[in-house]
């Protein structure tokens, strides 16, 4: 059986997700982590490196403005899980307001980038790229401050990276995750165009203010 968009979001309902072995490989499996990466909403760790970064930087934040371009920027490496049939899957989602992205741009030129779907008050985040220093952690730092604002009670990274916990990712059990999964689906649709995209100024003003 083919995988539908429909079907996609049935699996991350029942707390999976798809992946591949490789961009070449066709055949796309699910995946039942027995620990879960979350990213807790309220514990992003801003580092002052970055904090002083995001002050001072030239480049914009935009969101859903370039979706193909970041997933295909994510896909952009020697090795990764992100086949045709998976970049199809992610594109027909996003149609549907059910897969979102945020962008750093410098100037006309996408430089970084996260994607995910997004599913009540869930957001299962994907994949993210840099093509410059930083770009990827603004990137991610915006779309955990916009999730909080929006209401979203759950950002499931999926694995735990050294990365990833040196931004303030943790890591909890199969069980754990799945009832912090059930609840953010009893949650009313989270909405993420119900608050404005901010300046990367604002993000790092209001995560430094409650941190």
């Amino acid at each position: 059986m083919r995988l539908t968009p429909d079907l996609l979001l049935q699996g991350y309902a029942a707390g999976i997700f798809p992946m591949a072995e490789s961009r070449d490989d066709p055949e796309v499996f699910w995946v039942d982590p027995r620990l879960r990466g979350v990213m807790p909403l309220d514990g992003f760790h801003m580092s002052r490196s970055l904090a002083r970064a995001m002050r001072r930087t030239q480049w914009t934040l935009t969101m859903d403005a370039d979706f193909e371009g970041v997933v295909d920027g994510c896909a952009d490496r020697i090795d990764t899980w992100i086949n045709p049939e998976i970049r199809r899957l992610y594109l027909g989602l996003h149609m549907r307001k059910q897969a979102r992205s945020f962008e750093i741009w410098d100037g006309t030129r996408l430089i970084g980038g996260v994607y995910g779907v997004v599913l009540k008050g869930a957001f299962f985040g994907e994949s993210m790229f840099s093509r410059a220093t930083n770009a990827s952690k603004m990137a991610l730092a915006a779309a955990v401050d916009h999730l909080r604002r929006a209401q979203f009670t759950l950002f499931d990274t999926q694995f735990l990276t050294t990365h990833l916990a040196s931004l303030g990712a943790v890591e909890i059990t199969r069980a754990a995750y799945h009832a912090r999964l059930e609840r953010a689906l009893n949650v009313h649709d989270a909405d993420m165009g119900a608050v404005p995209v901010s300046p990367l100024q604002e993000v790092v003003h209001r995560m430094t203010q409650t941190s």
